[in-house]
C-alpha cells in the first residue's frame, strides 16, 4: 500500500486502501462515535459495509438520509442524528450531495436556527462561531471534490434553489481519497460525474479571475481528466484510469476557488427547475457555452487544446469535448433528457440569478441564457 500525503490546505491520504486509515486517525484525534453520513444507496450496498468493516474501536452510527440533490431538511435531519448517537465526529462518505451534506450537519447540530440561516447570501446570516465536530471525507465519485472544498452547496426544500455555506471552517480535518471506492460506480455516473470534474477545471481556468496558482492547477487537472475519462468509463475496473479521474476531481474543487461561469449557471439552473444530476447537465451546457466563449479567449482555447492533445489548436477543443461525450454515452442534448419548452422561462430566470456566470470569460444577459438554453435543446 502507497499512500500520498499533501495538503492543499485540507490534509490528503490518497491512494488505494486509503479507507484502511480512518479508525486509526479518528482515534488518534480522540474520536470514538462517529457519525457516517451518506446518501441511501450507498447506505444499502456492500461498499458501505466493507468500510465499515475498517472502523474497529469506533462506536459507528450512519446516517443514509441523503438522495438527490441535497436539500436543507436533510441536513436538519443528519444533525438530528448526530445528536440522537450523541456523536463526537463526522464521517463523510459518498458523492458530492453525501459531502455537502456531511460538512454542514456538525454546524445543525452545534449552532442554533435552520442551516439556511448560514448560507453567506442570507440577509440576517449567522455566523459559525462555536467549535465544529471533527470532520473527515471520503470520496465514493470523481466528480464535485466536495472532500476539498469550503462550501456547502443545499436547496432551498420548496423552491429547490442552491444555498451555499461558505467558510473555511467546514473544511474536512482530513480526506482519504481511496479509488477503489469508485471502482462500482456504474458508467453512466462515471461519466457524468467526470465531465463535472473536466468542467470545474476547465471553468476555472477560462475565469477572468487573476489567480495564477490555480491555473496551473485546473490545466493539469484538465489534461489528467482528459486522458483519464473514457478508460474510467469503458474500462470500470481500471484503478489507474479511477486514480486519475480523483485526482482530477480534487484539483478541479481546488481550483475553482478562483471562480466558475455559465456553464455552472446553467447547470444549477436544471437542477433547480428539472431536478437534473449536476454532473449531466454540466456536459449538456459545456459545448454550447464553450463555443460562445471561444471569442473571448481566444489563447485560453489554444492552451486547453494543447494540454488535451488536440490538434488544430483551441479551434477544435469544443469538437474534441463534442466527441468525448459520445465516447462515454452522453448524447442528446437538453430535450433528450427531459427539458420542456415550458422550462425555459424558469431556467433563464434561475441562471441569471446565478452568482457563477460573474466570472464567465463573457458578460451574460437573460437574453444570452435563453439563447444558450435554446440552443443546447
Amino acid at each position: 500500500m502507497t499512500i500520498t500525503n499533501f495538503s492543499f490546505p485540507t490534509p490528503i491520504k490518497f491512494g488505494a486502501d486509503a479507507r484502511k486509515l480512518v479508525a486509526a486517525h479518528l482515534l488518534e484525534a480522540g474520536c470514538k462515535r462517529p457519525l457516517i453520513v451518506t446518501d441511501k444507496a450507498l447506505g444499502a450496498l456492500p461498499v458501505l459495509a466493507e468500510f465499515k468493516s475498517h472502523l474497529a474501536g469506533l462506536d459507528v452510527a450512519v446516517f443514509a438520509g441523503v438522495f438527490g440533490n441535497p436539500t436543507c431538511s436533510q441536513v436538519m435531519d443528519g444533525a438530528a442524528a448526530y445528536k440522537a448517537h450523541r456523536a463526537d465526529c463526522v464521517i463523510g462518505f459518498g458523492g458530492g450531495a453525501a459531502l455537502d451534506v456531511a460538512k454542514v450537519v456538525g454546524v445543525a447540530a452545534t449552532h442554533e436556527g435552520d442551516i439556511l440561516e448560514y448560507v453567506w447570501d442570507h440577509p440576517q446570516v449567522r455566523a459559525i462561531k462555536n467549535e465544529l465536530p471533527y470532520f473527515v471525507a471520503l470520496p465514493t465519485t470523481s466528480g464535485t471534490g466536495s472532500e476539498v472544498g469550503r462550501s456547502s452547496v443545499v436547496s432551498e426544500n420548496d423552491t429547490h434553489l442552491k444555498r451555499v455555506v461558505f467558510s473555511p471552517k467546514i473544511l474536512a480535518r482530513c480526506v482519504f481519497a481511496d479509488p477503489i471506492l469508485t471502482l462500482g460506480l456504474p458508467p453512466a455516473m462515471t461519466a457524468a460525474t467526470g465531465m463535472d470534474a473536466l468542467t470545474h477545471n476547465i471553468e476555472s481556468y477560462l475565469s477572468p479571475v487573476y489567480h495564477p496558482l490555480c491555473d496551473g492547477i485546473a490545466l493539469e487537472g484538465t489534461r489528467i481528466a482528459a486522458a483519464a475519462l473514457l478508460t474510467a468509463v469503458k474500462q470500470p475496473s481500471q484503478l489507474q484510469a479511477r486514480s486519475d479521474m480523483m485526482m482530477a476531481s480534487m484539483m478541479g474543487a481546488i481550483a475553482f476557488q478562483k471562480d466558475l461561469g455559465a456553464v455552472h449557471s446553467c447547470a444549477h439552473a436544471l437542477g433547480a427547475v428539472c431536478d437534473m444530476h449536476h454532473g449531466l447537465a454540466n456536459a449538456l451546457m459545456i459545448d454550447t457555452v464553450l463555443t460562445w466563449n471561444q471569442q473571448m479567449v481566444p489563447a485560453k482555447f489554444d492552451e486547453l487544446a494543447h494540454v488535451c492533445q488536440v490538434a488544430g489548436g483551441g479551434a477544435a477543443f469544443v469538437p474534441w469535448l463534442q466527441e468525448l461525450k459520445a465516447g462515454i454515452g452522453i448524447s442528446g442534448g437538453l430535450a433528450a433528457h427531459g427539458v420542456k419548452p415550458e422550462h425555459l422561462a424558469r431556467l433563464v430566470q434561475v441562471a441569471t440569478a446565478d452568482i457563477c456566470h460573474q466570472t464567465n470569460p463573457r458578460p451574460c444577459t437573460s437574453a444570452d441564457f435563453e439563447a444558450l438554453f435554446k440552443a443546447a435543446m
